[in-house]
């Protein structure tokens, strides 16, 4: 089969990522083997690609997988050959330890990764657990389910974080894939909310605009209201930092990013304690995503109708759509199609 394998990190400007002809894999025991059909586009794959999350050997990147059942390993009775399957970032947890029994596989200490520590879905062929495999709704089709897996899946779990209640006011800090499909599901949730979108790109403020945002500005920016809650979504400390000055005494940060930029530390060094921390403002980080937030999120999408705004790209072309997503070049969503 094809398939886009990382030999070593490096900066996107010099491709890392490698067209390759490997052995289609077999599934083992509680597995299931799917012929990818869509792949989505994380920022969490390009932190793979150039080396700031560190992944197995020759790892082929991509965790949101949408692909349809071509083999079962023993033990993976629930789902049937030909059927159409979607996975997130987690691929698996140990199952017994105290997160785990309280449905926090998130927070597992050996929690596994799509893409990080198990090949993913920049293939033509995945091997998925079928523990954190689940239908995909037919009212979605596998392009615009791809990113709910984890853009969409990981902002579900960051607005429930928030404690955002219908008729507060949410701000969104970024607005690529994940804060879009939050727009969203925000809309369905909290019908009464006004939603505050700050992202550095126009075309990304338009796109909110069009999506139905309340407000949008430029990061920084300060709105005549202040903030219940806030979701950011950066690989940037500075947006988190001026978030801080919009929020609501009492009000939540939710930062829904796995990295932010190392050399962009200093500043923090900008954040007054009385002006951005005190009067019991929280700050809050989502880690990972659960196998119940997945298949929560694909039922809310469903009955909704929440579907991303997606750019679709060739397999082979994996590089320059996380080189576009490193630029900024984003329209919403992007999707590898094998």
């Amino acid at each position: 089969m094809k398939a886009m394998v990382l030999p070593r990190p490096g900066k996107m400007e010099s491709s890392p990522l490698k067209l390759r002809e490997v052995p289609v894999p077999k599934p083992r025991k509680g597995e299931v083997l799917v012929r990818v059909l869509a792949c989505g586009v994380c920022r969490t794959d390009l932190d793979v690609a150039e080396g700031r999350i560190k992944a197995k050997r020759n790892v082929i990147p991509g965790h949101q997988i949408v692909g349809e059942v071509v083999k079962t390993g023993p033990g993976a009775k629930e789902l049937k050959k030909g059927e159409r399957v979607g996975t997130g970032w987690i691929h698996s947890s140990c199952g017994s330890c105290s997160f785990c029994r309280k449905g926090l596989e998130n927070l597992c200490p050996r929690f596994s990764a799509t893409g990080r520590d198990f090949d993913g879905g920049f293939a033509e062929y995945a091997i998925l657990d079928s523990k954190t495999a689940f239908r995909v709704p037919k009212k979605l089709s596998s392009e615009e389910a791809a990113p709910l897996l984890c853009a969409g899946s990981v902002g579900y779990r960051a607005l429930k974080l928030s404690g955002l209640k219908n008729g507060e006011n949410l701000g969104l800090v970024g607005f690529g894939a994940s804060n879009h499909i939050v727009l969203k599901a925000a809309k369905a949730m909290f019908p009464d909310s006004r939603i505050y979108v700050f992202a550095r790109n126009p075309v990304e403020r338009r796109l909110a605009r069009r999506l139905g945002a309340s407000w949008t500005g430029g990061i920084g920016s300060i709105p005549k209201e202040r903030m219940d809650s806030i979701i950011d979504t950066t690989p940037a400390w500075r947006p988190f930092v001026r978030s801080l000055r919009v929020l609501k005494p009492g009000g939540r940060l939710v930062v829904n990013a796995i990295e932010k930029i190392e050399q962009d530390k200093s500043t923090l060094l900008e954040i007054d304690y009385r002006r951005d921390l005190w009067l019991e403002k929280e700050i809050k980080s989502v880690a990972n995503v659960t196998p119940k937030d997945i298949s929560s999120f694909l039922s809310l999408a469903s009955r909704a109708g929440i579907k991303p705004e997606v750019q679709a790209y060739p397999l082979e072309e994996a590089n320059r759509a996380l080189l576009d997503l490193k630029k900024g070049r984003i329209k919403g969503a992007k999707v590898l199609k094998p």
